[in-house]
């Protein structure tokens, strides 16, 4: 089936198999991957932890991150990150479920603008991140 939300699935489940560093090293977990859509979560656990005894900023840095990776492939047409930034607006907690959603704002061309937000199950906002992606050669499943 090659409808968009099919393959936005397919998309999403070839590139979580063959993702290390968000399933294995982080503990993340792929909940959704959508056209232009992504929802992604990880528990906060010791290993996530800063000398504050918070999550590291960059461990929600690289949820939200991963999050876009998923929502700007999801079209099977290869894309990488050409910038992003990220405003960090309350602590992550030891036990905290961090869910991180990322959506499409503007796809022109190559280029795409995606919004991602961390929140913890409280529904609080853990971060904000927005990312500029550009589309490379290639797909991630062969069409």
């Amino acid at each position: 089936m090659n409808d968009p939300q099919s393959l936005a699935q397919r998309v999403g489940d070839a590139m979580f198999a063959a993702d290390v560093a968000s399933k294995d090293t982080m503990g993340m977990e792929l909940l959704a991957c959508e056209p232009g859509r992504a929802l992604m979560r990880m528990r906060v656990q010791a290993r996530h932890l800063n000398g504050h005894h918070i999550c590291h900023g960059g461990f929600i840095f690289t949820l939200a991150d991963s999050t876009f990776a998923f929502a700007c492939n999801s079209y099977n047409k290869n894309a990488v990150a050409a910038g992003c930034s990220i405003e960090f607006l309350k602590p992550g907690k030891l036990g905290d479920v961090l869910s991180c959603e990322g959506l499409e704002q503007t796809l022109s061309g190559r280029h795409g603008i995606y919004d991602m937000q961390v929140t913890n199950q409280n529904g609080e906002v853990i971060a904000l991140f927005r990312g500029r992606s550009a589309q490379i050669q290639g797909t991630v499943v062969p069409e």
